[in-house]
């Protein structure tokens, strides 16, 4: 049996504990309920403060500090449990296949096969067709008026076309894909939170993208191609291959992971260098330093990806909690993008910050395959919108975020080109 709990379907026999503030300053509000979309950093804040872990409704515990998080990212007796977590939800009874899901020695294999395809050579080369597509949307929006709707006019159309042309999908099948993409995305948050009718659309989802790609590999192994699934299929190491299976999954993910992460880079990028008119002068006038990295630090302080889970892969021991084998933890990246005891400031946006150790990415292992990839659609997808229309304003349109708890983002984006 299903309740809603402050904002959140959940099972019944749920109940979240309460967490209370630093020296009895009363509770601290649940960072997954839907009220806290709009702005949970408050939330992580006094929950950072309060104390090292706490106990969620999901039964595991939550890290919200920088150097507990780096720590376990780092520990290889840490991992993903080869999609065994319970937390994760039936995308990864689907797709247990897909490299990100896996622990060494399969993880390292299958990624190793796979990072072909994302050589630093391979991704400077997609400069020129990213400007491209930029310039060409922009061109596009203005053609329309004034007012854009700039997630669905902009911001996903970058990604989308960019991985949908590496891996030879008809531009055809993009509005069907941003669909499925969709439910998918909600469908990444814990079995606990979803109603039946965002898991049953989920399930239909993913079943969608692997009938899908099962017919794109069979053509392409009968028809060589110079594209991404093409050289994936002809991806070698150490007399090894990537069978169908891996393909599958592969695919499902770099389809997935490789738009819908960056379509909130860009939308909540754009929306905190509005909110911030200085740092956006100095990111479209090129004011910043060599060694900073603007899209680094947007990324820093408004996360695509708020949280993830590992997987103790031994009995271990973490700041004093034993840990049995099998057990699983939260790790609040968001909260720890923003911990002052590893960032100056780290409640201001900074776009000249320096060095930023982030880990919005990741970090160890499982870094982000595609997050130099990533970084380039940001770069070039705000520059050139910012270059042609350095006046650009939020309409007073109120905004709205989507329900989803891990993956945070906007479900649009109302701005008025100038």
């Amino acid at each position: 049996m299903l309740t809603i709990l402050r904002g959140i379907w959940v099972p019944a026999c749920f109940t979240i504990d309460p967490i209370v503030g630093p020296e009895g300053g009363g509770p601290v509000d649940n960072p997954f309920a839907a009220e806290a979309r709009e702005d949970p950093y408050p939330i992580y804040r006094r929950m950072r403060e309060a104390a090292t872990a706490h106990d969620t409704m999901f039964g595991v515990p939550a890290y919200l500090r920088y150097a507990d998080c780096a720590a376990i990212l780092r520990d290889g007796r840490w991992g993903r449990g080869s999609g065994s977590d319970r937390l994760r939800g039936a995308e990864d009874k689907g797709n247990r296949r897909s490299f990100v899901r896996q622990d060494p020695p399969e993880h390292t294999r299958l990624r190793g096969l796979v990072a072909k395809a994302f050589s630093p050579q391979v991704i400077a080369a997609m400069r020129p067709r990213i400007e491209q597509l930029a310039e060409g949307l922009i061109d596009d929006m203005f053609a329309t008026g004034g007012e854009v709707e700039l997630l669905a006019q902009y911001a996903y159309r970058i990604p989308v076309t960019v991985i949908c042309e590496m891996l030879g999908v008809p531009a055809e099948d993009q509005v069907t894909f941003s669909r499925w993409a969709r439910f998918l995305a909600r469908g990444q948050d814990p079995e606990e939170v979803l109603t039946p009718d965002e898991a049953r659309r989920r399930n239909g989802a993913i079943r969608n993208f692997r009938e899908y790609f099962r017919e794109l590999i069979a053509k392409r192994r009968a028809e060589s191609t110079t594209d991404l699934l093409g050289r994936l299929i002809e991806a070698r190491e150490a007399g090894d291959s990537l069978s169908d299976a891996d393909l599958l999954a592969t695919c499902v993910l770099l389809l997935f992971a490789g738009h819908e992460t960056t379509v909130s880079l860009i939308s909540n990028g754009i929306l905190a260098l509005l909110r911030n008119p200085d740092q956006l002068a100095r990111v479209r006038d090129n004011d910043l330093p060599e060694q900073s990295s603007f899209i680094d630090e947007l990324v820093r302080y408004d996360a695509p990806v708020q949280f993830v889970s590992r997987t103790a892969l031994q009995e271990l021991e973490h700041d004093g909690r034993r840990f049995a084998k099998g057990e699983h933890v939260l790790l609040i990246l968001a909260a720890a993008n923003r911990d002052p005891e590893a960032f100056d400031d780290p409640e201001r946006l900074d776009v000249a910050r320096p060095n930023s150790r982030h880990l919005a990415f990741g970090l160890g292992i499982h870094f982000c395959l595609g997050a130099q990839l990533a970084r380039l659609e940001g770069e070039i997808a705000i520059r050139t919108l910012l270059r042609r229309a350095p006046a650009m304003a939020l309409t007073p349109e109120p905004l709205t975020y989507k329900p989803n708890i891990i993956m945070r983002g906007l479900q649009r984006l109302p701005v008025r080109l100038k």
